[in-house]
């Protein structure tokens, strides 16, 4: 196979690359459902324990980016092609133009800014390719990094849904962030 050259390439920048999920990606999605401190923060609560059958068909679900499972799941590598975390475009609502996102970076990679780097492509894809209009996203209250990166990416604080959570024997709330198209070409014009 030939060698490929990335110098133009659409799903990538500075710090990170984009590519589909791959059948030996179950590992790493496997040994992430070890961080429930992580996976709260993720999903909101902490999930049954993990199996390398639940990992295995993750990948099946969505690798290659399979058509009608709702949301499009990528791997992020470095780019020397390390896999350093995942990504997701979901809840797309092609009427209203609004879509969401998820992202997990594994715990050795995190605080690097592959988060930040990845959402980025992936909202220049949302905006000027797919012409959505809106992202919408939350953070479960005390998810400083989360709600850091999106400050970053110009996401303005919507509001917020009081003990909304139930998690460690206490209630959390939930704060919403957005960001529309035209906030977003403020920061990163089209055609860059």
């Amino acid at each position: 196979m030939r060698q490929i050259v990335y110098d133009n390439y659409f799903w990538q920048n500075e710090l990170v690359r984009l590519r589909a999920i791959e059948e030996s990606d179950w590992e790493d999605h496997y040994y992430n459902r070890f961080d429930t401190p992580a996976r709260r923060l993720l999903n909101y609560e902490v999930e049954r324990p993990p199996t390398e059958t639940e990992a295995k068909d993750l990948i099946a679900r969505f690798g290659d980016f399979r058509p009608g499972t709702g949301r499009i799941m990528f791997t992020i590598t470095t780019l020397e092609g390390q896999s350093v975390g995942g990504f997701n475009l979901n809840s797309i609502d092609e009427k209203n133009g609004t879509f969401s996102t998820g992202v997990q970076i594994d715990r050795d990679h995190r605080g690097k800014g592959y988060g930040t780097a990845a959402m980025e492509i992936v909202l220049r894809y949302a905006f000027y390719e797919r012409k959505l209009n809106k992202y919408y996203g939350s953070v479960l209250e005390g998810n400083i990094a989360s709600a850091t990166m999106l400050r970053k990416l110009g996401c303005v604080e919507e509001g917020r849904r009081r003990q909304m959570v139930y998690s460690q024997g206490r209630y959390y709330d939930v704060i919403l962030f957005g960001l529309t198209r035209s906030e977003f070409e403020k920061i990163d014009p089209p055609g860059r």
